[in-house]
């Protein structure tokens, strides 16, 4: 039960109001109107016999909520990255406006990468600005956040409420399209022959528009030749994904199967010496592969652009793009939209025709 004591203070007087409940530690507050003192201890004795009752915001650090939750965590090394701005802080002092502040730094922040393309001229190049992280980049982080301060809430009761819920998020970019041309992907792929393991990993990018970890990944079970297909159990979003596999990617596949290992049912194993590695380390290949081909400004994850590009500029809609890409929404490939602008005209022919008011 809640019960209020009369202090004296130097400006006045203060009524300090303790309440116990078996089961509970005691909560104490104090309040300078008897009025607000006792409302307090009514409000806290009844929220902790409904089971509402947070206090234990108070006695518990971000480093405690962290080592709770970090077993579930998908993003770790975001969730290291709050450790060592809230580390030790109580719950309690992870307010909104404190999240603002730590946002509002991320995308004051340079990032290791340039904000410009590389010019081909080692003086002009020494001189590019370093690019700050993007608003996409930046609402990754607070996701991470989120979903561990939710767990707080939800399944631990240390929060009654999700502090991330009341901020504002950076706007994202329309975001990047970069991909081959047609000279481009013959140039490419002719530089990637002379390495196989590089030359099937581009292949199966090119054809699935899989991520690169998604690719590099891959282990035989997951291959069924017969349905010509590549089943993704573990994605970025967390739903599982099916995957194409035709042409020649479906040829290649079935020549290394016929010479795999029988201790090791990754597709792309990493070499012996990198034996703590999850899989093969393709980046000097690749590098020399581009450097051969002549593509500036070209990264991995264009070829995921690639394969989304040629299917829009193809007639394919964008509710089927987003199922192979492995999108929730259609916001992530509306990017692709412009390519698919002749398709729509066809479409709005057909539909005239249909209608008898066509040409």
């Amino acid at each position: 039960m809640a019960t209020i004591e009369k202090r004296a203070t130097g400006t006045g007087t203060s009524y300090r109001v303790k309440v116990r409940i078996k089961g509970f530690p005691p909560e104490t507050a104090s309040f300078e109107r008897l009025t607000d003192a006792r409302e307090w201890g009514k409000k806290t004795e009844s929220d902790m016999k409904a089971g509402r009752h947070f206090g234990q915001s108070k006695r518990h650090t971000f480093n405690e909520l962290a080592d709770e939750y970090q077993p579930h965590a998908k993003d770790v090394a975001r969730l290291d990255y709050w450790r060592k701005v809230f580390g030790s802080d109580s719950l309690d002092n992870l307010t909104a406006a404190r999240i603002s502040k730590a946002r509002d730094k991320l995308l004051s922040e340079e990032t290791h990468n340039f904000a410009t393309p590389a010019t081909g001229d080692p003086k002009k190049d020494a001189k590019r600005a370093k690019a700050k992280r993007s608003g996409s980049t930046v609402n990754r982080y607070i996701a991470a956040l989120s979903v561990c301060l939710s767990y707080a809430v939800k399944t631990l009761q240390w929060l009654e409420r999700n502090p991330c819920e009341r901020i504002t998020k950076p706007p994202e970019g329309s975001g990047r399209v970069r991909f081959l041309s047609d000279d481009e992907r013959v140039s490419l792929l002719k530089a990637c022959k002379a390495h196989p393991d590089l030359y099937l990993a581009v292949v199966l990018s090119l054809t699935t528009g899989a991520r690169q970890g998604e690719i590099m990944t891959l282990r035989w079970g997951q291959i069924d030749f017969g349905r010509q297909v590549i089943t993704l159990h573990e994605t970025k979003n967390g739903e599982r994904r099916a995957l194409p596999l035709v042409g020649e990617a479906f040829t290649l596949l079935q020549e290394r199967s016929k010479v795999r290992s029988l201790t090791d049912d990754r597709i792309f194993p990493p070499r012996a010496y990198a034996k703590k590695a999850q899989c093969l380390d393709l980046t000097v290949p690749w590098n020399a592969a581009r450097k051969a081909a002549r593509l500036n400004d070209f990264h991995w994850h264009d070829l995921r652009h690639t394969a989304a590009s040629y299917l829009a500029m193809s007639g394919v809609s964008l509710v089927e793009i987003a199922k192979v890409l492995g999108h929730r929404t259609l916001a992530m490939v509306a990017r692709y939209s412009h390519l698919s602008d002749g398709h729509i005209v066809a479409t709005g022919e057909k539909l005239a025709t249909r209608l008898g008011i066509g040409k």
